[in-house]
């Protein structure tokens, strides 16, 4: 499903209201970020504000050099002073800038965390809807924005915006006309910044999520890689992210215009107030109006004062950069996610029980419905199939069974307790579910199998592999359950990624096991051999199955026709076959009938 996007270019969910919503403004976000690190922040910063204190002493010890030299007296002392103010100033402009980026970094290592915790928590429905690079890229790219922004850009622009204060009241009290004539020029980059700042983080914002589009169409590659070369579509795909990258760059290139824009505004009126200065001085000091050290303490103040203005510019520009990456960042936080997993508690013993009664069930308002009024009951210990046509509604039986999606109507019950009731952790941990397409994840094959039951024994593991028929491969494995299995299983072969999938749902002894299509890339002898361990399971416990391969369920205790969303009927595969004529249509292309 493809999503919205909402005015301001962050995703949305299929039908969302995508106007504005009052929330806290960025800024706001921004000092919840920095305020954890609030001492380290003030401390780096109070030494860069005293650097840039030291800063300032310079151009009044430059003019008692001046004054020294015009009344013949020793520079000895006057140009140690010096000396040690350069020194003490380079110090603590290195050491206090070096905090801040230290607290920068765990600034942004408490966002990624948040966020991290709320990409992992998402509910199902929403990863459907969104695109795997472009939250990829908010972790990363949009995250490491703020790691500037949180530590040297905020304190840094207070610590110019002081150093410009205590600047201009030092002109003030040497010269009051040169010092108006350096104020023109202010007020003329003041009001040209307020036109400029706005339009950098906009363009920022564009840039940022032209990237993540970029990201979203690579993961789309790598997701599908075998088949982008098999379908021999690979100039189309890199076409594809030549456009997404050139975008992006356009929009970079858009971004860095206005920040170019903002060094010029700052540079520009500076140094024309120089030149200024330097002629309304100079005819005054012809004039005798003005010593020539005031002059030169003016001058050497205000090329000083060019550091701060650069610095308080630039740090207003990536504030903006900043504020757009936290809007980004804060449109993921603001996603639909679950609850974080509690401890989980005692769950009962025993198989348990599944009641649908009268579900319905469509993934979107605007979408059709899946589930209509579906009704069954898995009253315990056995095995229950699912069959039907492709579509007809038999995987959503278990997304609705384990919470990914919540039921439009009706009732489901677990051991007769409504599923909603349940603590999400407790409903899960008593579940044991096996995906259509039995991902495993990059890791090693032990962490693959113990994924659902990290407290698993030796034994325990020993004993899965066995029923799941996987000891021949732990032998060809190079280190055995310590070998990698690549990105996605690559290493491994369908059945072997299925049968992986299938051990590491039954070493967690789960009180249901749900399987979906749990023997579809199997050969005919791994089949029958998972065909027994289904049997065996549903010995212990209440074991769904949802099967194409009528073959594997034959022997099922009961069996649920699906068709259309609806429960078509319930029975054994005899009595289906002599009551229910769909299922003696399937159970005849296969070659059942006469079983």
């Amino acid at each position: 499903m493809s999503e919205s996007i909402a005015a301001d270019g962050a995703l949305a969910p299929p039908g969302a209201d995508t106007t504005e919503k009052p929330d806290k403004a960025p800024i706001t976000r921004l000092w919840a970020y920095a305020r954890e690190h609030l001492r380290l922040l003030i401390i780096g910063g109070a030494l860069s504000f005293a650097g840039g204190l030291v800063g300032l002493i310079q151009p009044l010890l430059a003019m008692e050099v001046i004054d020294s030299l015009s009344a013949s007296e020793s520079l000895r002392d006057t140009l140690l002073l010096l000396g040690g103010v350069v020194v003490v100033g380079g110090i603590l402009s290195a050491l206090g800038p070096y905090l801040m980026q230290i607290a920068g970094q765990d600034v942004v290592l408490g966002v990624r965390r948040r966020v991290v915790g709320t990409l992992v928590r998402l509910e199902v429905a929403e990863v459907d809807r969104l695109r795997p690079g472009d939250l990829v890229s908010r972790l990363t790219s949009d995250t490491n924005l703020l790691r500037t922004v949180a530590s040297t850009t905020v304190i840094g622009g207070v610590t110019d915006s002081f150093m410009i204060l205590g600047g201009i009241a030092l002109m003030a009290w040497l010269d009051l006309i040169l010092f108006g004539t350096t104020m023109a020029m202010v007020v003329l980059v003041v009001v040209t910044m307020m036109f400029i700042l706005p339009r950098i983080e906009n363009a920022t914002r564009d840039s940022q999520k032209a990237l993540g589009d970029m990201g979203s169409l690579l993961e789309r590659i790598f997701s599908a890689f075998r088949t982008v070369k098999a379908s021999s579509a690979e100039e189309r795909e890199i076409a594809k992210l030549d456009e997404a990258a050139t975008v992006a760059r356009d929009k970079g290139v858009t971004a860095s215009l206005w920040e170019a824009l903002a060094g010029v505004v700052a540079w520009l009126p500076v140094n024309i107030a120089f030149l200024m200065v330097l002629g309304v001085g100079g005819a005054r000091v012809a004039s005798g109006d003005m010593p020539v050290g005031t002059l030169i303490g003016f001058l050497l103040l205000l090329f000083y004062m060019m550091g701060p203005v650069n610095g308080l510019v630039a740090s207003l520009s990536q504030l903006q950069v900043g504020l757009a990456a936290v809007k980004r960042v804060e449109d993921v936080a603001g996603l639909e996610a679950e609850d974080p997993a509690a401890e989980t508690t005692a769950t009962g013993e025993g198989p348990a029980r599944v009641e649908f009664e009268d579900v319905t069930f469509r993934y979107a308002d605007d979408l059709p419905y899946v589930h209509h009024g579906v009704s069954f009951d898995s009253s315990g210990r056995g095995l229950t199939a699912f069959v039907g046509p492709s579509g007809a509604g038999k995987t959503t039986v278990f997304s609705l069974i384990e919470r990914f999606y919540p039921a439009t109507s009706g009732t489901i019950r677990i051991d007769g307790r409504d599923v909603d009731e349940w603590p999400l952790a407790d409903l899960r941990a008593m579940i044991g579910y096996v995906e259509q397409d039995a991902p495993v994840l990059d890791g090693t094959l032990r962490e693959n199998l113990i994924m659902a039951a990290p407290d698993a024994t030796e034994s325990e593991i020993e004993d899965v592999l066995k029923r799941a028929r996987l000891l021949d491969l732990v032998e060809k494995l190079p280190d055995g359950l310590a070998s990698t299995i690549g990105y996605r299983g690559t290493t491994l072969s369908g059945g072997e990624r299925q049968r992986v999938a299938i051990a590491r749902a039954l070493l967690r002894r789960p009180r249901l096991l749900l399987l979906d299509e749990a023997t579809s890339q199997l050969d005919a002898a791994n089949e029958a051999a998972l065909k027994q361990v289904m049997l065996d399971a549903a010995e212990e416990t209440n074991v769904l199955v949802v099967a194409h391969r009528l073959s594997t369920v034959t022997s099922a205790d009961q069996i649920v026709v699906f068709d259309v969303g609806r429960v078509r009927a319930v029975g054994s595969h005899a009595e289906l076959i002599e009551t229910d004529e769909l299922y003696r249509d399937l159970a005849a292309s296969q070659l059942l009938t006469a079983e």
